[in-house]
């Protein structure tokens, strides 16, 4: 077996290196598979976690979201006796400015209830769930937080820091860091109680501001408790349109996509789908392969079969021998691939954004590896060994030349088949690509450019007016203002609305923002009709700004001095100005109305920074930095960038863009080696062809292009059949996305002809390697 494997090195390396790059790619598929699929199974009792999820009808559409009241989950516990327990918890991670000496950073996390520690799986490393809330101001941090506040000292239990520059917290606990592939993340955990008690809001039915977590008692139905909390809020609240219901921890990461209320068993789980049949699909390539250049050599092996039936060795004996042949190659690939994924596996790393680890500690990975191994051996193996076992010894023996015609057909087809699953990948790559280029060069309604986002911390609201007349000074920024809640993602909102000509029973979600009169202005948003807020609209009687979205609900004609007010109040709020509509929350989707109010710094909580539009970026915020340190020097100078945001809103997409690119890549690199074998076991079959065929004047060119053409054919058939199916994929895909692209004829083209060109190329090689041969060697022993 291994002189045959040295005889053969072109044949072999092709194989081995094949199987090897087959092997590697589908090891870094199933380690991200691995990480997305065991996501949240750190907690022992993820199979009985349910976070409560809030259904709300509206006259185009059912909205979906885990925002429950703050007095809800007492109340449940105490009524349903299904439930074991519950835990309150602020939405997001709420980011907070730690002091230690003259140390401060920012660190984000969750107010949460005692009974966090019981339900999910939050090991102490310092401390203990008992005494982690034993106090008001307790404070439990991660082993990496801990660090961070503290460096390297170990004993920190007790500990005093002090939050936001207001008061002093205690180090009450330590846990143990949270795996990446974990859906409840933070850095510090705080008393439910201290958010309770700063937010009134929390403490009616009809506000939804907070996550709700449920632990069902073993054996309770979760569809018996979704009967019981279909009308749980409306019972108390009976203007509410919420329908509640608990959706699983084992779906909340991927499968957590809705449509109309219901779950339509698609979120990410489509992305793992996908790259784990890429992975299959890519193992497959690499054995055609072995499969069709097994086959293409059948003629040197045919004597050495005759030979061994002559000899005594039955048909089993002749498979089996073929079959370990075809293991003993997949062995070294796999121990090839273990190598190039240790290379490998950083940059994968980064392209995924996880820390994935080879794990060759853990025996899963190790049955896997041999499972793969093994099927590859027995998919490669087991076409070539049939074939070749089948030989008749006395026509090998003879020296009659084998009918290759099923051989030829078997290996076109597989060919074909290797090539329409690159095309498909290539068509695929470039539409996903364009996809994301579309949405992301959409015209949201405003400038995301040059805009600086900052929360509003320390002395920014109380110094607010000289803040924003020192950065205008600097020469470097346009304009400041000040929102309650970021331009990009969705914030407060509400249906208990109603304005004269309002159908009776229509329901319609609208958005509320309260702003400084300078926030349409830096945000780059567009007055349509009538004026900007002041600084007198705070005061009543209200006004504000509306969409036109909201201008069109409110009936025919302009929507100025059009009052609205909330159902069932006596206070109302006057239209006096009009703005175009602009893209937040669900950047393909069609956003909902909005409302605009003027409100005081105090009632706000993001600043925006326009820098100029030639403005230097890295100048402009050190000016920015330094007119903060001067106006408040107590806290760090913390920003983002609203187009970072953006970016942020698709990854992923980007994810399976940056994916398929490189799968698609190289499940052409693996294609391409075994057109190059077939080419070079052609172009040795008909060397004594070539020969006859240069002697009788055939040109170099005409030569090469007589070998090149059988495989281009195939390559183009592999294009007629790819198109077809890349087509119906793709248009598939693209239907969950309401702002898509169209599919354009060029795609295919370019796909088909970059694979024309990358099969010429390969081909190529040996092809003009055969034309250029002296035919005096070829045809000497004629």
């Amino acid at each position: 077996m291994w002189r045959s494997l040295v005889k053969n090195r072109v044949y072999s390396f092709l194989n081995i290196g094949g199987l090897a790059i087959g092997i590697a790619c589908a090891s870094l598929i199933f380690l991200w598979v691995e990480h997305e699929v065991n996501f949240d199974s750190v907690n022992t009792k993820k199979d009985r976690l349910y976070i409560v999820r809030e259904n709300q009808k509206y006259d185009t559409y059912v909205f979906t979201h885990s925002s429950t009241p703050g007095v809800m989950a007492p109340v449940m516990q105490a009524e349903l006796p299904g439930i074991a327990n519950t835990c309150r918890a602020s939405e997001g991670e709420t980011p907070l400015l730690f002091a230690s000496g003259d140390k401060s950073v920012f660190a984000s996390g969750k107010y949460v209830e005692p009974s966090i520690f019981s339900m999910f799986t939050l090991p102490f490393v310092q401390g203990n769930a008992r005494s982690a809330f034993s106090q008001l101001h307790s404070l439990v941090i991660t082993e990496k937080t801990a660090r961070k506040f503290f460096g390297e000292d170990k004993d920190i239990i007790g500990k005093s820091i002090r939050v936001d520059n207001k008061q002093d917290y205690v180090v009450t606990g330590v846990l143990k860091d949270l795996p990446a592939n974990s859906s409840f993340q933070f850095e510090w955990l705080m008393p439910f109680k201290i958010y309770f008690d700063q937010s009134p809001w929390l403490h009616n039915w009809g506000n939804n501001s907070l996550s709700t977590y449920v632990e069902l008692k073993p054996g309770v139905s979760p569809q018996t408790l979704d009967k019981q909390l279909y009308n749980y809020i409306e019972k108390r609240e009976p203007t509410s349109i919420t329908h509640l219901f608990l959706f699983s921890m084992n779906d909340w990461h991927l499968y957590d996509q809705f449509d109309g209320g219901k779950k339509t068993g698609g979120g990410r789980i489509e992305n793992v789908n996908l790259f784990t049949i890429i992975a299959w699909i890519i193992l497959f390539i690499a054995c055609i392969n072995f499969m069709n250049l097994a086959t293409a050599r059948s003629e040197k092996r045919a004597r050495e079969v005759g030979v061994r039936k002559v000899l005594g060795a039955a048909k089993k004996m002749l498979i089996a021998q073929f079959i370990s042949e075809a293991i003993f190659m997949a062995l070294m690939s796999a121990v090839i691939a273990v190598i190039i994924v240790t290379l490998v596996l950083p940059e994968f790393n980064t392209l995924v954004e996880k820390q994935l680890t080879l794990g060759l500690g853990n025996p899963l990975h190790w049955v896997m590896l041999v499972a793969i191994t093994l099927i590859c051996g027995l998919v490669a193996g087991s076409y070539p060994s049939l074939y070749l076992s089948s030989f008749n010894p006395v026509t090998v023996l003879k020296g009659i030349k084998l009918k290759d015609s099923l051989a030829s057909y078997v290996r076109k087809g597989l060919v074909i088949m290797q090539f329409t699953v690159s095309i498909i990948l290539i068509i695929s790559t470039i539409i996903v690509f364009q996809q994301i280029q579309h949405i992301k060069s959409r015209q949201l309604g405003f400038n995301k450019d040059n805009l600086v986002e900052m929360d509003l911390q320390g002395d920014m609201i109380k110094n607010y007016i000289p803040i924003k007349q020192d950065l205008l000074n600097t020469g470097y920024i346009s304009s400041v203002a000040l929102a309650d809640h970021s331009i990009i993602y969705g914030g407060n909102n509400t249906s208990g609305l109603t304005w004269e000509g309002k159908p009776p029973g229509s329901q319609v979600l609208v958005s509320q923002r309260y702003i400084t009169p300078e926030y349409i202005e830096t945000t780059g948003l567009t007055i349509l009709e009538g004026r900007n807020l002041t600084v007198a609209d705070t005061a009543m009687p209200l006004r504000m700004l509306v969409t036109q979205s909201m201008e069109k609900l409110m009936g025919k004609g302009s929507a100025i001095g059009k009052r609205v007010h909330g159902e069932g109040d006596t206070t109302s709020a006057t239209v006096v100005g009009v703005v175009n509509d602009y893209v937040y929350g669900n950047m393909y989707g069609k956003p909902d109305p909005v409302m605009f109010f003027s409100a005081a710094p105090r009632n706000n909580s993001v600043m925006y920074v326009r820098i100029k539009q030639q403005g230097d970026i890295e100048k402009s915020l050190a000016a920015v930095q330094a007119v903060l340190k001067k106006d408040n020097p107590a806290y760090p100078f913390d920003y983002r960038f609203v187009d970072d945001q953006f970016n942020q809103m698709f990854l992923s997409e980007m994810l399976v863009s940056k994916l398929s690119r490189v799968f698609a890549s190289l499940a052409i690199i693996i294609s391409c080696l075994g057109l190059f074998g077939l080419a070079a076991y052609t172009a040795e079959r008909r060397t004594k062809e070539i020969g006859i065929r240069k002697v009788l004047g055939a040109s170099v060119s005409g030569l090469a292009g007589l070998i090149s053409k059988d495989f281009l054919q195939l390559v183009i058939l592999s294009c007629l059949v790819a198109f077809p199916i890349a087509y119906w994929a793709m248009n598939d895909w693209l239907k969950k996305y309401q702002y898509r692209i169209d599919i354009n004829w060029w795609v295919f083209a370019a796909a088909g002809i970059t694979a024309v060109l990358i099969a010429l190329v390969t081909v190529s090689f040996q092809s003009i390697k055969a034309a250029l041969a002296n035919p005096v060697k070829s045809l000497r022993s004629e």
